[in-house]
């Protein structure tokens, strides 16, 4: 017995990057669903308006006019980042697109990361996975490696996809580069936060927390000539400032590479600082017993939901202010074609262009408030798959009282995001046009008619929920093939049959539109029969 143990002391223990492919074949076959799609969305998107450039600006003189209203308004500075040569079809691309990219790029990378690493650690599969031969720093390379792959892959299409387009290499390269760095960069920021963060939820907040603070601080520069150093700060401010199609500066990749090198090396350098399911901060503990408030499901899935209801309330009253600020200046940035016109329409509105833009603003909020509706839903799955469901179902708590409280979120927080959108839209753009009680009033209508659409999402997410929970990430499927046909749709001139399979093409475009209820009835109709099955899934399936 002890010849037996000393053999086993003399043995060399695994190599710190022991199982590390094994790890990502598994994060990979994980990411089958959603990852796909964060590729699609973000690599296909910039090349599919190439062509929509020279119907929205047919002449010189139209894109002159462009170039002098962008670059006089600070306010598209703040949205967009500084125009830097927007009469060709890759500057306006790359003025419109970069800094969007670089912020969705970047929280796909957050988001990636600490699915692979921290979330593996919160339902014991990594402690698990670490008693195996799997060396210390497998889990965060293998996450690290699908994040960054991910971003390296999104970055080559683009470049592919804008050369046979038409556009010039030098600057699709320089495009693709400076997205496909910037999700190296939030890689690495994404694996710092989760070494500091003791659970899912607090990386994931510290991670888009950074990747806000990078857009705000960009928009804060570029729209401040006093201030035009803070967008140097910034790594989405970078990515503008290699200035893709208009005279690279190919100096300024290093600055990413650089970053990513030293926050990456930071990650690594806390990892064996802290034990497995701990964080480097510190957790703050709480009371002994719980608190009369959180006796019931519905006061658990507030606990559980009010976080990140918050944010995204926040970022759509943000986003919101922003779009309304620039509302009545839309006729100068987007042209006087009519074929500019012609598509703004399809997306949703009447004839005067400001309310064409208000509504495609109302439906582009929707889409967004549905994609908070799926997270939500979603919970219900992390819940059970976490192995906390099962302890709260043991009581007399019914599985359809407690799926109520999460849905109560995910239906009527959609709600109140186009509410706090509606309202600050609206503010914004009724102080520029001197009548904010018609401003409001019409966008929080035209807010209100897309929650049956926002709705119908949801549902389905319901259904897959319950019928086939173990696809249950299909539901971010769902949500996107609704925002593709409905943002590319229209641009790329698709049959109106297929332009109806999006929930988000029926609801009446207000302002601009008479408010017509059939469309909203039948909506509602669809959300009820989604729901009615996916409900009736869940309480006859086994949990788990």
């Amino acid at each position: 017995m002890t010849a037996t143990l000393s053999r086993e002391a003399t043995v060399a223990p695994a190599h710190e990057l022991a199982g590390t492919w094994h790890l990502t074949r598994l994060a990979l076959r994980r990411d089958r669903v959603i990852l796909p799609i964060w590729v699609v969305l973000l690599s296909v998107v910039p090349a599919s308006t190439v062509k929509t450039f020279a119907q929205f600006y047919p002449t010189a003189a139209d894109r002159a006019g462009l170039q002098a209203g962008a670059t006089a308004n600070p306010s598209y500075a703040l949205l967009y980042g500084p125009p830097f040569d927007l009469t060709t079809a890759g500057g306006f691309i790359a003025w419109r697109m970069c800094g969007f990219l670089a912020l969705l790029i970047g929280l796909m990378a957050v988001f990636t990361v600490t699915r692979h690493t921290r979330a593996e650690e919160d339902t014991g599969r990594a402690e698990l996975l670490a008693s195996a031969v799997v060396g210390r720093y497998a889990a965060l390379t293998a996450g690290v490696l699908a994040s960054a792959g991910a971003s390296v892959l999104i970055g080559l299409i683009q470049v592919g996809s804008m050369v046979g387009a038409g556009l010039p290499a030098a600057g699709s390269l320089a495009f693709g580069a400076s997205i496909a760095l910037a999700g190296l960069v939030f890689t690495a920021v994404a694996a710092v936060a989760v070494q500091l963060a003791e659970y899912s939820r607090t990386a994931n907040g510290i991670g888009t927390a950074v990747v806000g603070a990078a857009f705000l601080l960009r928009g804060a520069g570029d729209s401040t000539v006093d201030a035009r150093w803070l967008s140097w700060l910034s790594p989405i401010g970078w990515v503008q400032q290699i200035r893709a199609f208009a005279v690279e500066r190919w100096w300024v990749l290093l600055l990413p590479v650089a970053l990513t090198l030293v926050v990456g090396a930071v990650a690594y350098w806390l990892l064996p600082r802290r034990d497995v399911g701990v964080g480097i901060l510190p957790p703050r503990p709480g009371p002994p017993r719980a608190a009369a408030s959180l006796r019931s499901p519905l006061a658990l899935a507030w606990r559980l939901h009010r976080g990140p209801l918050l944010g995204w309330t926040i970022g759509m009253a943000v986003v919101g202010a922003v779009f309304g600020s620039i509302a009545s200046g839309i006729g100068g940035l987007v042209g006087s074609s009519p074929q500019a016109l012609q598509i703004m329409e399809r997306l949703g509105g009447a004839h005067s262009l400001t309310q064409a833009f208000l509504a495609t603003m109302a439906g582009m909020f929707a889409m967004v408030a549905s994609l908070y509706g799926i997270q939500a839903v979603l919970r219900m799955r992390g819940e059970e798959t976490a192995i906390r469901l099962e302890p709260v179902l043991a009581t007399s708590v019914g599985r359809l009282r407690w799926a109520g409280g999460h849905l109560l979120f995910a239906f009527f927080g959609t709600a109140l995001l186009l509410l706090a959108g509606g309202l600050f839209l609206g503010l914004a753009n009724g102080l520029r046009t001197h009548d904010v009680g018609g401003s409001v009033g019409d966008m929080l209508s035209g807010m209100l008619v897309q929650l049956p659409a926002t709705w119908v999402v949801i549902a389905l997410a319901v259904a897959i929920f319950g019928l086939l929970p173990a696809y249950s990430a299909a539901a971010w499927g769902v949500g996107a093939l609704a925002l593709l046909i409905s943002l590319l749709g229209p641009i790329l001139d698709l049959p109106q049959g297929a332009l109806d399979v999006s929930p988000f093409q029926h609801p009446p475009k207000i302002p601009g539109h008479e408010l017509v209820a059939t469309p909203l009835v039948w909506l509602l109709v669809v959300t009820a029969v989604a729901l009615g099955a996916g409900l009736a899934g869940w309480r006859r399936r086994d949990v788990g």
